[in-house]
């Protein structure tokens, strides 16, 4: 039985480089539509080739801001997606957006094209916190941004920022508040991390600012916690909240493990061939793909494959199927570790789903590391 399929598509432009962003991302230029569409085509048919007799469950163009991308783009990638897979009943095509006027002026462009979900990267309702961020827009734009989004698409999510140095818990909460009254049916909620080699990252070595203690921020997402399921929408996974039937399908994909398409500079996919896990990486400067660059593959071995799905499967609240437990880390040599995570109410598993608990799923990445380092 296939795999669920979904498709990413990475548009590598912004108008401007946010401080926190660590995503492999240019300052826009003149872009060459015909060029862009000829790249794209040329490894979608590719990777169709790999994935005969399937449909797409989902269709993401992320970046990058790919609202910025040229309509033409947008169009053909979705109109080469439904001649080579064709998509399933009530598939996800997803695009990301900022909240800026130039942007919301092309919604119902987009939505003509076919797209019919729309995240936008609000990340803020508080003018003084946007700044920081380094965003384009303000609040109130956040706010016509989601209206208009609301009124041309049939679906659509929006992020959040929290954990901003000196924000109270109180601030957070109103923020969420308000974040909450606006109806949206899906909305991402991410604590500020640092990354390397980000603008963000060399201000904190330098002392400009620093980040809230740990404690602070586990108060925040406690909060996130409590306040999104209060509404009707509980977390379907760490950072995500959603309606019941309004969670991410292409995000799904990735977490549930099933196969995707990268294509665009830089993206990552990951295919199921003759029962191997195929991992891809496209070239990441724009040029290079452009002028069609190789494009990296590794097969995983079958204990890496099995990390990497639990990895992410571990993220989502009702976790993952998982009957080979006792094989897997007997053989990794961690099975101590496994039933220690267990008796400590961080992990559970009752031979057939393995579950991060509610205490579990936020320190997560300190569980994976106890359980596979």
């Amino acid at each position: 039985m296939n795999k669920p399929l979904g498709v990413y598509v990475h548009w590598p432009y912004c108008a401007r480089i946010c401080p926190y962003c660590d995503f492999n991302v240019y300052k826009n230029r003149a872009i060459d539509a015909d060029a862009w569409i000829a790249a794209l085509t040329r490894d979608l048919e590719k990777y169709a080739a790999r994935t005969p007799g399937q449909k797409l469950t989902s269709l993401y163009f992320g970046g990058g801001t790919p609202s910025l991308a040229p309509l033409p783009v947008i169009e053909s990638v979705i109109d080469t997606c439904a001649h080579l897979w064709g998509f399933e009943g009530g598939a996800e095509i997803t695009l990301e957006a900022n909240p800026t006027d130039a942007e919301q002026s092309r919604f119902d462009g987009f939505a003509s094209a076919g797209v019919n979900r729309l995240s936008l990267g609000v990340q803020s309702l508080r003018d003084d916190a946007l700044k920081f961020l380094g965003r384009d827009h303000d609040a109130e734009s956040a706010k016509r941004a989601i209206e208009a989004a609301q009124a041309a698409f049939p679906r659509i999510t929006f992020d959040l920022i929290y954990g901003r140095p000196g924000q109270p818990l109180q601030d957070w909460r109103d923020e969420l508040s308000e974040a909450l009254a606006l109806g949206a049916p899906h909305l991402s909620l991410y604590q500020l991390t640092i990354e390397p080699g980000t603008a963000f990252a060399k201000a904190v070595d330098k002392g400009r600012w620093t980040p809230p203690e740990d404690d602070v921020t586990a108060d925040m997402y406690e909060a996130a916690q409590e306040m999104t399921a209060g509404a009707g929408l509980p977390a379907y996974e760490i950072s995500n909240h959603a309606k019941p039937g309004e969670e991410s399908r292409h995000n799904l994909v990735y977490w549930t493990y099933g196969d995707y398409v990268g294509v665009g500079p830089g993206a990552h996919g990951r295919l199921t061939e003759n029962g191997a896990r195929i991992a891809t990486e496209t070239p990441l400067a724009p040029k290079d793909y452009l002028d069609g660059a190789p494009h990296m593959e590794t097969t995983l071995s079958a204990s890496e494959a099995t990390i990497e799905r639990l990895s992410m499967g571990l993220r989502l609240r009702n976790g993952i199927p998982f009957t080979e437990a006792d094989a897997f880390f007997t053989e990794a040599g961690s099975y101590e570790r496994l039933d220690r995570l267990i008796g400590d109410g961080l992990l559970a598993w009752d031979g057939d789903l393995l579950v991060a608990t509610d205490d579990g799923r936020r320190i997560l990445n300190r569980i994976l590391y106890e359980l596979f380092a």
